[in-house]
């Protein structure tokens, strides 16, 4: 199909373009920013006055409880959540039941996903067989199947011998291994320590369980020159960690979650399920300095960390709650909320959804799907068309995701998609 976007504010942070422009689509391709070409007939126009347009979102944490946990969500549902967002592409960690391991579980979520003609999906395969952190997956397999990078989830490696030995497989052979860093030993608790957690009576997650576990990745990665994402940084000591790691040429890009940058330990009120998360919440500076280095490029990119769980698992005490939360329909929204309360350049903010995950990314998308994240003639048509005057409140009961708890529930939030395109063609309209 051919459609004529008009009128709209075209933002590329990839390109540093911002002006008023149209965009013309030939099939699954941009033809055309600014001129229209001669004898283009487009078969829809969409008047995108007052309106940006900017390139569809990359989510590089976004779980689509598929297979497994279907009660918590479904690939439908999670896929039409994310389009709801903008998310045009997004990257599904490899801890569904059964895990991501092998090339056919691998192949039928990508088909699977496909038939939903919603958002791209990119899955992470596993790093060991069954996130046991005993036996290497076979990485080559995965990777033939579609798997655009190796890593544990949330399950952290108990043997330094066997991510030693997985970081050294992975370079050999060029693949990226993403791992949040998290000690297994200190990492076992609900609530960041500190005096609010002890007065709470719940079970407190040192910054020590992150930073031991940097220090010890960046050991492993000096070694062995591994491409290695830090998923999930959470702590102001953790920043200053990956700073110098950047500083020292380590090979290494990190992101920050949407729960971490806005949010704090005492968002959890009087024992809120909701704001049970992993990362736990940390304090006021830790979010101060993930949002300064979000800002300053030390963190590369902001995700959703998009984890829908079943209202019953909820309904839970705190400790015992399951943790997670519905994000990938907040995340262009927090995105421009942190840029107007932080001061932080729009063009900034925006990157770190859009251009700034491909680029973690890297090779692993292939020669075309490299141009995802921006907008360019010749390149793939996803984006989307946001209202950056409209203001809403979370509601839980409006997002189209399975799982309704998310600590954001009530928040006045800014800007709201009112269209997303992905590969040439309409994928959500509000």
């Amino acid at each position: 199909m051919k459609i004529l976007i008009r009128n709209g504010r075209v933002m590329d942070p990839a390109r540093g373009f911002d002006q008023q422009a149209d965009i013309a689509i030939d099939g699954s391709v941009i033809a055309a920013i600014g001129t229209v070409p001669d004898g283009f007939v487009a078969e829809r126009e969409i008047d995108a006055s007052g309106q940006w347009v900017l390139p569809g979102l990359v989510d590089l944490a976004v779980r689509l409880r598929e297979p497994g946990h279907e009660h918590e969500g479904m690939l439908q549902s999670e896929m039409a959540a994310a389009v709801a967002g903008g998310v045009t592409s997004l990257v599904c960690p490899p801890d569904t039941e059964p895990v991501l391991d092998e090339q056919g579980l691998v192949e039928m979520l990508k088909f699977r996903a496909e038939k939903q003609h919603k958002s791209r999906l990119f899955p992470m395969g596993a790093l060991t067989i069954g996130l046991k952190g005993e036996t290497l997956t076979e990485m080559a397999e995965l990777t033939e199947s579609g798997c655009v990078a190796f890593g544990q989830a949330d399950v952290p490696l108990s043997s330094i011998t066997t991510l030693s030995r997985a970081l050294s497989y992975a370079n050999t052979f060029g693949y990226a291994v993403w791992l949040r860093p998290q000690d297994k030993d200190l990492g076992r608790g609900v609530a960041a320590s500190g005096a609010l957690a002890t007065r709470m009576g719940l079970a407190g997650v040192s910054v020590a369980a992150e930073t031991i576990a940097l220090h010890t990745i960046f050991e492993l990665i000096r070694g062995s020159q591994t491409r290695v994402h830090l998923c999930r940084i959470s702590s102001a000591a953790g920043v200053e960690l990956v700073r110098r790691a950047k500083a020292e040429g380590l090979n290494v890009t990190a992101d920050v979650s949407i729960n971490s940058l806005l949010l704090t330990e005492n968002d959890i009120g009087y024992f809120d399920s909701s704001a049970r998360v992993v990362p736990v919440l940390r304090q006021q500076r830790d979010r101060d300095a993930l949002s300064a280095a979000l800002a300053d490029g030390t963190i590369d990119a902001l995700v959703s960390d998009h984890c829908p769980v079943d209202e019953d698992a909820k309904v839970l005490p705190f400790a015992e709650a399951e943790p997670g939360a519905t994000g990938v329909e907040l995340l262009l929204s927090i995105a421009v909320k942190w840029s107007r309360d932080y001061k932080v350049p729009l063009n900034r903010a925006l990157a770190v959804v859009t251009s700034a995950p491909v680029a973690v990314l890297g090779s692993a998308l292939g020669e075309q799907q490299s141009l995802l994240g921006q907008l360019s003639v010749g390149g793939v048509a996803d984006l989307c068309i946001v209202d950056p005057e409209a203001e809403w409140t979370v509601d839980p009961k409006t997002l189209q995701s399975q799982g309704k708890s998310t600590p954001f529930n009530g928040y006045e939030l800014p800007a709201r998609v009112s269209l997303t395109i992905v590969d040439g063609a309409v994928a959500y309209q509000r």
